[in-house]
């Protein structure tokens, strides 16, 4: 074990402020290139919460600090950490914030419903929407916005009607997930509308136990029955559900869509290949910076060395993955977009026990949606400058405000 006193640690690795300003297209964020480059492990401020905290880039130590039971999730409730939003986005009880073996009680309650299997059932109706919806975009004719037709519907009729969300209440879907996953709307917005959604939550599962149906929102009523979970994190696993695989897939599927607009010799490569299609869908997984700054921190539970610098018991660390897929010692080339890279192990969604579990819905998706879009639009191209094209602004998940598009 390393000997580096509190004084030693302050001296080496001063606390730099990270204002994570707002970003354009898929630029990568140069404070946290900086980072990856000279300081893989350092310690930060963000501009909300208190104190300071550990960011850790490079890919093993990203990957150790997220897997090892030393860091805790479970510690981060009750404390104010520094972080990017001035919320945290999931309740108390939800998954986000547990360890196992609570962890991986609750994450059982809803596994069966993210099998590969039940996952493919969604396929045909994720085909059959994208399709009505380019049917309606294609008969108003261009220009027209892919994020109003094609790529913010899609994901959240995917999601809602895996949950059992109504196609009436999708609106009022839209509106809280916009609220809830943005740092620009206040704290007291995020969590009104974190306590609105709950509330829908509280009273559809209370309905599904009395008239269950083939959906999400009726196995986690079930469970709720039977004792296995309470009534509070049931709806708190229904709202992280809901709420991140409807704005994630939205924004990272169009920036997919985004990333091959702007790489035309890649795109048109789709088109010749359209076998080649999961193995890109991969390389745009680990080369879009999905988000803005990092998520939810851990706190060390101990005293735990990480690439050689000393987090002391107590201490936050905060884990990139945006950094660990541009980490030049696993991936040859790593700020290229490259469709031949067979050797992909990306951190996209995550490792450990919280590795996403919607990442073969993101993929299902995102595959349905760039399949539509080559098969049915062989001239498709932006129908403005790069220049012109809107980004989201203090959004935790990076994705473009409009995606103009003509064909």
């Amino acid at each position: 074990m390393a000997t580096t006193t509190a004084s030693d640690s302050e001296q080496q690795h001063p606390v730099r402020f990270w204002a994570v300003e707002d970003l354009r297209g898929l630029d990568f964020d140069p404070f946290m290139a900086e980072r990856l480059r000279d300081e893989p492990v350092s310690r930060v401020k963000l501009p909300h919460g208190e104190g300071h905290a550990w960011l850790v880039t490079r890919y093993e130590d990203v990957k150790f600090v997220t897997s090892d039971p030393r860091f805790s999730r479970q510690a981060v409730l009750g404390r104010p950490i520094t972080r990017l939003a001035p919320h945290f986005i999931p309740l108390d009880e939800a998954v986000g914030f547990a360890d196992p073996p609570e962890h991986t009680r609750l994450r059982k309650a809803v596994a069966r419903s993210f099998t590969p299997a039940s996952l493919e059932r969604l396929r045909p109706r994720a085909e059959s929407v994208a399709g009505e919806l380019l049917d309606a975009m294609e008969h108003e004719g261009p220009p027209a916005d892919l994020m109003k037709h094609l790529n913010g519907p899609l994901p959240l009729a995917v999601i809602s009607d895996l949950m059992g969300v109504p196609e009436e209440h999708l609106p009022r879907m839209a509106r809280w997930t916009e609220i809830l996953l943005s740092a620009g709307h206040g704290r007291e917005a995020s969590d009104s509308a974190k306590a609105e959604m709950a509330g829908y939550f509280v009273e559809m599962l209370g309905r599904k136990q009395k008239e269950p149906g083939p959906d999400l929102a009726s196995e986690l009523a079930a469970s709720v029955a039977k004792g296995d979970l309470s009534t509070e994190e049931a709806v708190a696993i229904a709202l992280l559900i809901q709420a991140s695989a409807a704005h994630a897939v939205r924004n990272n599927s169009s920036n997919m869509v985004y990333a091959l607009l702007t790489h035309p010799q890649h795109l048109e490569r789709l088109r010749r290949e359209p076998g080649l299609l999961p193995q890109a869908i991969e390389e745009l997984l680990r080369y879009i910076p999905h988000r803005n700054a990092v998520g939810l921190g851990r706190i060390a539970t101990e005293d735990v060395e990480v690439g050689g610098v000393l987090i002391k018991a107590g201490e936050v660390v905060h884990s990139s993955y945006l950094t660990a897929n541009r980490d030049p010692s696993v991936f040859d080339h790593p700020d290229e977009l490259d469709f031949d890279r067979e050797h992909n192990p990306h951190l996209s969604f995550g490792h450990g026990p919280h590795f996403c579990l919607g990442s073969m819905l993101a993929r299902l998706e995102s595959e349905v949606i760039l399949t539509s879009l080559i098969a049915r639009f062989p001239d498709l191209r932006l129908a403005e400058p790069v220049e012109k094209i809107r980004w989201q602004k203090s959004a935790l998940i990076r994705g473009p405000e409009h995606l103009p598009v003509v064909w």
